[in-house]
């Protein structure tokens, strides 16, 4: 079992079941975590060693748009279930996070103008493309985005960045803040 950022409910319900449970987390020291009864080891050796994961994230305005964003959600999971490998999803991740960025900032301050409908369709054909290559990936068969998965990742967190301005007007940014308004949200991201 898997619980990074722990959590006592999860830890009770996991020792129901004799379950260990496997922590990566930068905010507990070890000895914190041993007295827990949670093991923490390398976040490469959590995905070697993990039957089940659970992740958990401080509720925010931010965190609740992107856990009901089932798109982006899909396209992310799909990466994380091709891309297994512990560092290498970190920089499949951080890629997708980076393309992310530039167009939610260059959309969100009129650099570039989008049409909401046609980036919706884009994003949905990226997850069509990465659902397909998943399908071919446990067929034997590995396409690009097992063997080039941060080209890939960035290439759609572009068109996935101008999707989620759209997302962001609706939460409305504070017209006088909004450089640091679109920096908190991609921490948040």
């Amino acid at each position: 079992v898997l619980i990074y950022m722990t959590q006592r409910g999860s830890r009770k319900r996991a020792r129901a079941f004799e379950m260990k449970i496997l922590a990566t987390d930068p905010y507990v020291n070890s000895q914190a975590a041993k007295d827990l009864g949670i093991e923490l080891v390398s976040l490469d050796d959590l995905f070697a060693k993990s039957d089940y994961l659970t992740v958990y994230v401080a509720l925010t305005a931010v965190t609740q748009h992107i856990l009901t964003g089932a798109d982006h959600l899909s396209f992310v999971l799909i990466l994380m279930l091709l891309v297994r490998q512990g560092m290498r999803l970190v920089k499949t991740i951080t890629a997708f996070t980076v393309a992310h960025s530039i167009t939610l900032a260059a959309t969100t301050l009129h650099v570039i103008a989008v049409r909401p409908a046609t980036i919706e369709a884009l994003v949905a054909l990226s997850i069509v493309f990465v659902a397909v290559e998943l399908v071919h990936h446990y067929r034997g068969r590995d396409g690009l985005t097992v063997r080039y998965p941060w080209v890939i990742a960035f290439t759609f967190g572009l068109l996935h960045g101008s999707a989620f301005a759209g997302a962001l007007a609706e939460i409305g940014l504070p017209p006088h803040a909004i450089p640091l308004s679109l920096f908190l949200f991609n921490v948040g991201v």
